[in-house]
Parts: C-alpha cells; structure tokens; sequence
C-alpha cells in the first residue's frame, strides 16, 4: 500500500477512535446528569455506561470489520493488488534475474 493510502486509512482508524470518544464522554454525561437528577444511583448509572459501552464496542466491531471487507473489496475492484500478490511478483522477477545473470555469465565464457 502506498503512502497515500495508509495516511487515508490512519485518518479513518482515528475518526472511529474519535467516535468512540465522544459517545462514551456524552454516556457519562448524560448518566451523571440523571444520578445528579434522582432518576437513578451511582451503581446504576456504572452499570448503564458499562453495558452501554460493551455495546458499543460490539457494534464498532462489526463496523470496523465491514468497512475493512468493503474498503478491502474497493481496492480489489480498483485493481489494487494484495500484498500476496506483490511479494508473490517480487520473488518472480528475482528467480527471472538470478536466470538473466546466469545465462550472462554462461555467454561470457
């Protein structure tokens, strides 16, 4: 993948750490402002933020996973090859050159 692409994929990655970020900070928020309210206690508003973030989390997951099968089939679609694919070519053109430099040497005697 070239530089390009990995700055676009960082970018990515970090607006989901952002995200996550942000719901949980807006989770407590709202949790505390119900325990300050009365409408539920200190154990319960724990509770509530750590069933909802283990949520969350279960949620991002699946995103995270979705989004790399679609970004994965993206790059697939836009002919981009898998890093496989590269190394499997390196090692082609190496065995190609290691053939060319023998048959040199062969005609050089």
């Amino acid at each position: 993948m070239n530089m390009e692409n990995n700055d676009w994929l960082k970018q990515l990655l970090m607006v989901g750490i952002g995200t996550t970020s942000l719901v949980a900070e807006k989770i407590r928020e709202v949790s505390e402002e119900w325990v300050r309210d009365g409408k539920i206690n200190s154990e319960q508003a724990k509770s509530m933020v750590d069933d909802l973030m283990s949520q969350f989390r279960s949620d991002s997951g699946d995103m995270q996973q979705q989004a790399e099968r679609q970004v994965k089939n993206m790059l697939q679609d836009l002919g981009v090859p898998r890093q496989s694919e590269l190394d499997e070519l390196r090692g082609r053109i190496d065995r190609l050159e290691r053939q060319i430099r023998n048959l040199e040497n062969k005609s050089w005697r």
